[in-house]
């Protein structure tokens, strides 16, 4: 019997480390389980999950070019059901019972308004249309003034013209 990628076999624990469990596979081939791979939860020590000559059941997860096998038992087992994450009432099923809150929910920030339907959007504030070339000079106002400024800042560092001293 060959030994497949994907296959389930049993085999026996023949040695465990701090990093995982060798296990003697039917070939009397060894893999090993890493530490990752025992459990379905987080294993911090092998031991308390299995013993020297136990019978497990591994999947064989990769064979190397080495011949190293790469074993799982974790993948063996049912998934561990995952704890429901508890899940606020949506609005807009009518058996949550979520009506009476909404008529007392406010806007989350200032950029919000509350629509007659419960549901906050953002607010659309009117903006009268301005004409590319106003635009324009009012970006080339805005940038001289930025560039007098930092001139400014950069010359009364230095000590430039009137900040000099006379003796």
């Amino acid at each position: 019997m060959g030994l497949e990628i994907g296959s389930i076999v049993e085999g026996v624990v023949t040695g465990i480390a701090k990093f995982g469990a060798f296990i003697e596979l039917p070939d009397k081939k060894v893999g090993l389980v890493h530490i990752s791979e025992v459990a379905n939860e987080y294993v911090n020590d092998v031991n308390d999950y299995l013993k020297v000559q136990d019978r497990v059941q591994v999947k064989i997860i990769s064979i190397d070019e080495k011949g190293k096998i790469a074993l799982s038992i974790k993948q063996t087992q049912a998934p561990a059901p995952r704890e429901k994450k508890f899940e606020r009432p949506r609005n807009d099923r009518p058996e949550s019972g979520g009506e009476r809150f909404r008529e007392n929910r406010r806007p989350q920030n200032r950029y919000q308004e509350a629509r007659p339907s419960g549901d906050f959007r953002p607010m659309r504030r009117h903006v009268p249309e301005v004409s590319f070339e106003d635009k324009l000079s009012r970006f080339l106002k805005d940038s001289d003034e930025r560039l007098l400024d930092l001139k400014r800042n950069v010359e009364s560092k230095r000590g430039g013209r009137g900040s000099r001293r006379s003796d």
